[in-house]
């Protein structure tokens, strides 16, 4: 018998448009299927729905990504409603705002209830912590780095036997060098208008949000050296997610250095796997730590060197000078030497460090995993909440 059968999952998560928790939503919905469950996702819905529905998911539409107290109190009971209409069985959350409607459901309807810690999550005041410390009252914590995990007890004490460490996955088969050739792959570098001199391609994947470093980015490529930054171009890919200002601020500070011919801003774009492959560099220069930063490990696993902020999950994902280089959070000067220290490479030294990571994320990280992990937290808890009934 499969893991799951008979049994049904809800996610919960605000919005299934882009991202790494929405990516991995859909993962573990995959996951929940091929275990004989019904995968259930709450949320407001996006452009990846289309994807969590061909892996056999459903969605169920919320407005999941609302902050409105009053909302959330009625999500709450939505939820409840829900777990008793489609016999659900576990109710697993992946925001904080949700996090508090699926907990009082959990609570209500006493299903087990999961959640998964995404993000380091700034806590400034009494009620941010407040607020923050729903992702830790999961029956089993997820965290997806060890430093997130670590994190977790500290901040919120949670014992440690109550987390548990599932790193985000690389779909190796997807985010594999042999799987991009081609029409794919000239379909990419035709997407970053290149002009004849511009041979070296510097991409920065990330939601386009001012912690993931991208003024930093600009002021080190314009401290590259001129021999070098002449035949390099900077291109940003994410989704802007309404950021219009953000965005205009950050060609402005081009013009402003003389790099703005060199910028290219994409918006969010669909083959990441090819955008990947048609560059020379991956940077993440964030200025706040990420959970994992799954960006540079899928960069990696396409055999691309990196060079990453030296905080957070990057210093579990990027193996200094010898699958990349991390460099000192938000200082451009720093990122700026690093880049060019790879560019510099002579091309043999470069592939040994692009293929050097793309065997450590081989060997280290996976969706499979990360979809067999989370599957055994399901089913361990599950037979917890049968024992207890039966008893």
């Amino acid at each position: 018998m499969k893991a799951l059968a008979g049994r049904t999952i809800l996610q919960v998560i605000p919005d299934l448009s882009a991202g790494g928790a929405e990516r991995t939503t859909i993962e573990v919905a995959e996951a929940i299927v091929a275990a004989g469950g019904r995968a259930l996702v709450a949320s407001r819905g996006g452009r990846l729905e289309a994807a969590l529905q061909g892996v056999g998911g459903e969605v169920i539409h919320m407005d999941a990504a609302t902050k409105s107290p009053r909302r959330i109190w009625a999500n709450s009971r939505q939820i409840a409603l829900l777990v008793r209409s489609e016999g659900i069985d576990l109710i697993h959350a992946r925001s904080r705002a949700p996090a508090w409607s699926a907990l009082w459901a959990a609570r209500a309807t006493k299903v087990p209830f999961v959640t998964t810690y995404h993000g380091a999550y700034n806590a400034r005041s009494g009620l941010k912590r407040l607020y923050n410390s729903v992702m830790a009252r999961g029956d089993m914590v997820i965290a997806n780095s060890a430093w997130i995990g670590e994190h977790i007890h500290i901040t919120h004490g949670t014992p440690r036997d109550r987390i548990v460490v599932i790193p985000r996955g690389v779909d190796l088969t997807r985010y594999h060098p042999g799987q991009v050739i081609g029409a794919r792959l000239e379909a990419a570098r035709r997407s970053f208008g290149l002009s004849p001199q511009e041979r070296t391609v510097i991409l920065l994947p990330a939601r386009l949000t001012r912690w993931k470093g991208h003024p930093e980015a600009i002021d080190a490529f314009a401290m590259l050296n001129g021999d070098v930054r002449a035949s390099c171009v900077l291109i940003f890919a994410g989704d802007a997610q309404g950021r219009e200002d953000y965005v205009a601020g950050l060609m402005r500070q081009a013009e402003r250095l003389g790099v703005a011919r060199q910028l290219r801003i994409l918006g969010h774009v669909d083959d990441i796997p090819a955008a990947l492959m048609a560059c020379d560099l991956i940077i993440a220069p964030s200025i706040e730590p990420e959970a994992f930063g799954r960006a540079v490990a899928e960069a990696s696993a396409m055999a691309i060197p990196v060079v990453g902020a030296d905080h957070g999950g990057a210093r579990e994902t990027i193996i200094h000078n010898e699958t990349g280089l991390r460099v000192e959070p938000g200082n451009a000067q720093a990122l700026a030497a690093a880049m060019q220290a790879v560019l510099s490479m002579d091309a043999g030294r470069r592939r040994a460090m692009g293929l050097a990571g793309q065997e450590f994320i081989r060997r280290t990280f996976s969706t499979a995993a990360l979809q067999e992990s989370t599957v055994k937290v399901y089913v361990c808890l599950l037979d917890q909440s049968d024992g207890a009934e039966a008893a």
